[in-house]
């Protein structure tokens, strides 16, 4: 399969133009807007992000006739535990991103667009603002794109790596030069978003897929994948396999091909004991159930999980689930932004429990206690990073009851796990 997202020698405008780039946006400025939001619509394009909404369907939801500026935002905030394919995309094929702006900018009637990126990726935001200067010179972004008419700046705005910020209307907030914190909704950023004017936010593996669907068309983008879940994914591989990177295969593809035609397999004497399929956010499958599960929306939900950011976590038979989940809830804690009880007391609360646990403190109705606080944060909170640890947590002590009992009963981990530590 031709790569869509991850070309080569590309990083560079000589690179990308020579390779095609930049015709997609001269084809999309002679398109009808309302034409160009259709047809991405029409592609089966869905956010890269984790939710996995419609991308054209979002685009739609800003009102026509909205006066005033509108605003394009392009979500460059990778913060989710086992995800590293975004950046990927910044710093091998920049102008694919940049010239999915101008094009979304396009469809949507927004002159200015924002790239809200995360604070640690200094290279990254050094290439990209190269790049776009680049690109601003030979006439692509700027004013009277291709001689159009359309206008479209794009500038970079570095965060400071809070993980909050990944949520829309938290990276909204903070881009205002607010704490970043999420805001109530409705009303949606399409109606009222950043600077309270129409605004879209898409993520930057959904932007830089765009030229490629203008280019070729939706029919060719809807045929790759499953009529559910078109195109292609950004898969990134963590964990005691191989060949752990990142992998741009077809939703649809099996898990198991995955891990063993393209990461090769489990590294020598290891085994398979369970994979998160979806960045450290998505409930955990077992060895049985991730090596008989496909790669998209529909086929992750059925078996109890979900596709999320694409980050596939692979464990192995001499992990400890109790701590790994310890250390999962470290990090919710650490990163909930304080605004809702249930996140706030929730995550806080797991981590002490775990914390007991993991250092045989623990008792055996700890573990009930874990499901109990994990059920009262779901669903309850203004943004879904209590649900971020509510779910895995559910599904690990579900998935792994016998670990927890263990560790109540004073053994602590399984033998095969004793001193990974």
């Amino acid at each position: 399969m031709e790569s869509i997202l991850l070309k080569d020698k590309v990083a560079s405008l000589e690179g990308y133009f020579a390779a095609g780039g930049y015709k997609p946006l001269r084809k999309a400025l002679g398109m009808k807007p309302a034409d160009l939001v259709e047809e991405v619509k029409k592609s089966g394009l869905r956010g890269r992000g984790g939710a996995g909404f419609s991308t054209g369907l979002k685009w739609s939801f800003i009102p026509r006739d909205a006066q005033g500026p509108r605003y394009l935002v392009c979500n460059a905030d990778e913060g989710e535990p086992g995800t590293f394919k975004d950046r990927e995309i910044l710093l091998k094929n920049p102008h694919a991103l940049i010239e999915g702006m101008a094009i979304a900018g396009y469809a949507i009637g927004a002159n200015r667009g924002y790239i809200y990126i995360r604070g640690e990726f200094a290279a990254e935001t050094a290439l990209l603002e190269q790049e776009i200067f680049a690109a601003r010179a030979k006439g692509f972004i700027g004013r009277n794109i291709l001689g159009s008419g359309f206008d479209f700046e794009l500038s970079v705005h570095r965060g400071a790596g809070a993980y909050i910020c990944g949520e829309e209307t938290a990276l909204l907030e903070s881009l205002e030069g607010f704490k970043g914190q999420p805001r109530l909704k409705p009303p949606f950023p399409a109606v009222k978003g950043l600077f309270a004017a129409p605004t879209v936010v898409n993520n930057v593996e959904t932007l830089a897929a765009v030229p490629a669907i203008v280019e070729k068309g939706a029919a060719w983008y809807a045929a790759i994948g499953t009529p559910k879940s078109a195109g292609t994914k950004l898969f990134c591989v963590s964990g005691p396999v191989k060949r752990p990177g990142v992998y741009e295969l077809p939703l649809g593809t099996p898990l198991r091909d995955l891990l063993e035609k393209q990461c090769g397999g489990l590294l020598e004497g290891r085994e398979l004991k369970a994979v998160i399929p979806g960045g450290s956010s998505v409930p955990v499958l077992t060895a049985a159930e991730a090596m008989g599960v496909n790669l998209d929306y529909e086929s992750l939900a059925a078996a109890g999980s979900m596709l999320g950011s694409g980050g596939v976590i692979v464990i192995d038979k001499s992990q400890c689930m109790v701590k790994l989940l310890q250390v999962l809830a470290r990090f919710y804690h650490h990163e909930s932004c304080g605004q809702c009880t249930p996140c706030r007391e929730g995550c806080g609360w797991l981590e002490k429990i775990l914390d007991r646990l993991e250092s045989g403190r623990g008792s055996a109705a700890d573990i009930d206690l874990i499901v109990s606080v994990a059920d009262n944060m779901t669903g309850r909170t203004i943004c879904p990073l209590a649900d971020a640890m509510a779910m895995p947590a559910a599904s690990f002590v579900k998935k792994f009851r016998a670990e927890f009992d263990a560790h109540a009963a004073g053994r602590c981990c399984p033998p095969e796990a004793a001193g990974k530590h």
